[in-house]
C-alpha cells in the first residue's frame, strides 16, 4: 500500500500544501480535516494509527516520548519530525521521496527526524 500523511496540529500548512501541489497523488490529511484540535499526543497517534497514516510534526518535545509510550502496545504507521527551520520546499520535496520510495509496511512503528 502507498503511504498516507496526517498533518499535525502544528505543522506549517504550507508544507501540506506544497506537497499536494508538487504531487496531486498523495493523501495528506490536514489537522482541520482530521479534528485534531485540541487532542492530546496519545490522541492524535491513535487517530493517525486507525488510519495507517504517518503522522508529520514539529513537535520534536513531546511526540518522540509519546511515540516510543504508544507503540509498546499499539501498532503506529510511523511519525515524521520536521524542524520548522527547514525551508517548505525542502521538506515537500523529502516527503514526496518517503512516499515514492518506502511502503507502508516499512514505517510501521518507526520514527524519522529530517533531514535525513
Amino acid at each position: 500500500m502507498k503511504i498516507k500523511f496526517q498533518a499535525d496540529e502544528d505543522l506549517n500548512q504550507n508544507i501540506v500544501n506544497a506537497v499536494i501541489r508538487m504531487s496531486s497523488k498523495i493523501d495528506f490529511q490536514t489537522a482541520f480535516s482530521a479534528n485534531l484540535k485540541g487532542l492530546k499526543d496519545k490522541e492524535v497517534l491513535a487517530l493517525t494509527a486507525s488510519q495507517k497514516r504517518i503522522l508529520v510534526s514539529h513537535d520534536h518535545r513531546t511526540m518522540p516520548n509519546h511515540f516510543a509510550e504508544f507503540i509498546k502496545n499499539n501498532i503506529s504507521y510511523g511519525v515524521l519530525i520536521v524542524p520548522k527551520k527547514l525551508p517548505v520546499i525542502e521538506v515537500a520535496e523529502n516527503i514526496i521521496l518517503i512516499w515514492e520510495i518506502f511502503s507502508e509496511e516499512e514505517w510501521i512503528n518507526r520514527i524519522a527526524f529530517l533531514p535525513f
